[in-house]
């Protein structure tokens, strides 16, 4: 018996350990187990309970006192009697059983859904009828109040049979390419079918036709979902209202059957198709069962009450009710029996494992791996213990061996004497690390990218948690070849460099002088200390130095008005080496005009004009001014003032008329210019 306790649920698996075969004698077997810790721990609760290879299904009587179980190979079904614990008889047919039917309290009429299909019923002395169905058949229930039997399958067609009659009946026509599962509700008798597109129809056996149908795949696709329409697996009422449904992507919906939506959907995370569901009515919980575990959960919240996982996978499950006790068919040959004691009580007929449970609970038994050590197989070679390979002192298990702990500190004591020394010195080390952890590193600056560097090594003394994580740039293993490879270098003299304004940009020259003069330094005083001093102190050669913190927000301002400047004077440089070019597509002038050209340079000044203001809003006397008049005669006469003046054309020095006569022909129209409105 094996005990685990997922979710802090306490879960036993009464079919864990190795069973004996039974022409074993007596002696031989009592010695097995006193060497086997498998086989002495083992509880048989029913004897012989498995199968020949695989069981398919499993089902309990209504009266509780026979379990039934189908599977292959050899094809066949067998009953236990849990009065006795033991098999009451075991029956071989001639095709694989898909499901089957108790339509009595007891065992004593059973109805086959076989894969071939055929359709066995069978009575408490053996096979009494066999019939075949047009269709091959998915799943089958009995409707105990008309004597119809409803067969679902690779159709449209739900297919009748009345026992009393012993005929077939007219079909339900469904909108349906085929069907999956069916079940009928124990209180008001409707029948729920799913089928292939992912949807439910209702029908009334009493008035024979569909009364509903309920669109579930709708609610399962979602965006990350549009490979297939998930079509219905599994179907279960509970009550007369809820309905459980199961899609075939691992998706378990809970409906009100007054409503379309569903009040609760639950996905398994694992994409295999739902086999089953059960309802507990007293904790009001879900079982839903997959080919990889059993989960159970709360019905209204969906939180996971505890699960199972598969060991081999599962193929049913069936509840015995108002127990804490469940049984899986698997793909195995022993049937798998899991007791859960806080789900409810042990049934009557092993009303022990409440004793035996309550025992292990109260006794702290040491887990049996706690006396072994697993060892790799390079492990065993350091320990020297390679030539134990074989024997059964290693257990084999993964990619490794469980071999006895006291073996283990015995082979360790002898090929490491010293290892206690070597933990110690060890721990020192550590500890020294630890203790010189707050301190600044040391980083010479690379060949590559210098400067880039320093600014990585200041913005790591900063206590900013953005500039921190910049600095990890130069521990970064992706970005070592900035630091490495010249093919790296950054042209401070490209138009690149000067728009987008990297981080370097940023240090002013007198602060990046500081960190070279304190970086070299350091170098110095590194290069100076002797080696054995520092590997024994465990710490730099230097103290720390200070860093100028700066604001995060001053560092923009300054790289914004940075950026405008040098956009500025790209454009600039730009325009001149364009009147440049355009100058010399004009006009290759000799190199006789050369020396005239430096000659009207130095004549010809060009300062910066002021913008000119209207005329109309000077005084008349600021313009006579600006015009230069020269020639102004004032009189007094008959009381007033008179005043005469003469204009005359204003005289341009000689030099530059002769300089103008000379570059006439390089002059350019001037029309395309105007005034930049502000």
């Amino acid at each position: 018996m094996q005990v685990s306790a997922p979710n802090n649920i306490k879960i036993y698996n009464l079919s864990a350990g190795k069973s004996l075969p039974e022409w074993l004698s007596e002696r031989k077997r009592r010695t097995l187990s006193k060497k086997n810790v498998d086989i002495r721990r083992r509880i048989e609760l029913i004897q012989d309970f498995s199968m020949p290879g695989v069981s398919t299904s499993i089902k309990v009587s209504k009266d509780g006192q026979h379990i039934l179980v189908t599977g292959i190979y050899k094809p066949c079904v067998k009953c236990y009697d849990v009065q006795q614990l033991s098999l009451k008889f075991e029956r071989c047919l001639d095709s694989e059983v898909v499901t089957f039917e108790i339509l009595s309290d007891d065992y004593s009429k059973l109805i086959f859904l076989h894969c071939n299909r055929y359709i066995e019923i069978h009575a408490a002395y053996g096979k009494y009828y066999r019939l075949r169905v047009p269709r091959f058949g998915r799943d089958m229930k009995y409707h105990y109040p008309s004597c119809d039997t409803f067969i679902v399958g690779d159709g449209n067609q739900i297919y009748r049979i009345n026992l009393e009659r012993g005929q077939f009946l007219q079909p339900f026509e469904t909108k349906a390419t085929s069907i999956n599962k069916c079940d009928i509700n124990p209180l008001h008798h409707l029948l729920a079918v799913g089928t292939q597109e992912g949807k439910i129809e209702a029908w009334d056996p009493r008035m024979k036709n569909r009364v509903g149908v309920l669109d579930c795949a709708l609610h399962c696709i979602t965006q990350d979902k549009f490979e297939a329409v998930p079509s219905v697996t599994a179907v279960r009422f509970q009550g007369g209202l809820n309905l459980g449904v199961g899609t075939s992507t691992g998706q378990i919906m809970l409906y009100d059957i007054r409503s379309n939506k569903p009040f609760l959907m639950k996905d398994h995370m694992y994409g295999l198709p739902i086999r089953n569901i059960e309802f507990h009515e007293r904790m009001n919980l879900v079982y839903s069962m997959d080919s990889s575990i059993v989960k159970i959960w709360e019905k209204n919240s969906g939180k996971i009450y505890t699960s199972i996982e598969a060991q081999h996978d599962f193929n049913d499950l069936c509840v015995v009710p108002n127990t804490g006790m469940l049984m899986m068919a698997n793909e195995a040959t022993k049937m798998q029996v899991y007791y859960i004691p806080s789900l409810g009580p042990a049934p009557y007929w092993c009303s022990f494992l409440d004793n035996l449970t309550e025992e292990l609970e109260e006794q702290n038994y040491d887990i049996i791996y706690d006396d072994y050590k697993f060892v790799t197989e390079k492990e065993l070679d350091e320990l020297g213990l390679l030539h134990l390979k074989g024997t059964n002192l290693l257990r084999a298990y993964m990619h490794g061996y469980f071999m006895d702990a006291r073996l283990y500190r015995k082979a360790r004591d002898v090929m490491k004497p010293f290892e206690f020394e070597e933990y110690k010195k060890r721990r020192i080390r550590e500890k020294m690390k630890e203790e010189c952890a707050n301190r600044v590193q040391v980083q010479k600056l690379p060949s590559v990218n210098p400067e880039l560097a320093l600014k990585l090594i200041e913005n790591a003394s900063n206590k900013n948690r953005k500039k921190q994580e910049s600095s990890n740039l130069l521990r970064d293993e992706r970005f070592k070849a900035l630091f490495n490879n010249p093919d790296f270098q950054v042209d401070k003299h490209s138009e690149e460099f000067i728009l987008l304004n990297p981080v370097i940009s940023q240090l002013d020259k007198s602060k990046a002088k500081e960190l070279k003069k304190r970086q070299l330094a350091r170098e110095k005083e590194e290069t100076q200390d002797k080696p054995e001093e520092d590997e024994a102190q465990g710490r730099s050669s230097d103290e720390s130095f200070i860093h100028d913190s700066s604001d995060s927000s001053d560092d923009e301002k300054l790289w914004a008005k940075e950026v405008r400047r040098n956009y500025r004077l790209i454009r600039k440089n730009e325009r001149e080496k364009e009147q440049e070019n355009s100058g010399e597509e004009d006009n290759n002038p000799a190199a006789e005009n050369e020396p005239r050209l430096k000659k009207a340079k130095n004549v010809v000044k060009f300062e910066e004009g002021k913008p000119m203001e209207r005329r109309n809003k000077l005084s008349f006397a600021e313009r006579l001014k600006n015009e230069g008049t020269q020639d102004i005669k004032m009189s007094d006469s008959h009381g007033c003032r008179e005043m005469t003046f003469s204009v005359g054309k204003r005289k341009r020095p000689v030099e530059t008329k002769h300089l103008r006569k000379e570059f006439k022909h390089l002059l350019r129209p001037a029309g395309n210019i105007f005034k930049k409105k502000h």
